[in-house]
């Protein structure tokens, strides 16, 4: 499985910027999105920004990893999942008719 991370930039140039998550850094591609400034938030997969996130994207695709490893570590996850708990699923805006 292949996952896409909230990087936050740290500093970039026209290519490629140093971006962190959770305190690892790593330099990554912005050709597809262009130059970010610093604080900017971009979801990287493979070492290439591949769009720029907005804070409550990035805050919840974090909670969703977070998730995924308290469970997979038989630590308790639902907290992390709260605004998913009774509710109906959603299809994202770009699948809604």
């Amino acid at each position: 499985m292949c996952l896409g991370l909230p990087m936050t930039v740290v500093e970039g140039d026209d290519f490629s910027a140093l971006c962190e998550w959770h305190g690892e850094r790593r330099r990554v591609s912005t050709l597809l999105i262009g130059r970010q400034t610093r604080g900017a938030r971009l979801l990287v997969h493979i070492d290439s920004a591949m769009r720029v996130l907005d804070d409550a994207e990035a805050e919840a695709i974090d909670r969703a990893l977070d998730g995924l490893a308290a469970a997979a570590e038989g630590r308790a996850f639902e907290h992390l999942f709260a605004d998913l708990i009774d509710r109906e699923p959603e299809l994202p805006e770009h699948l809604r008719k």
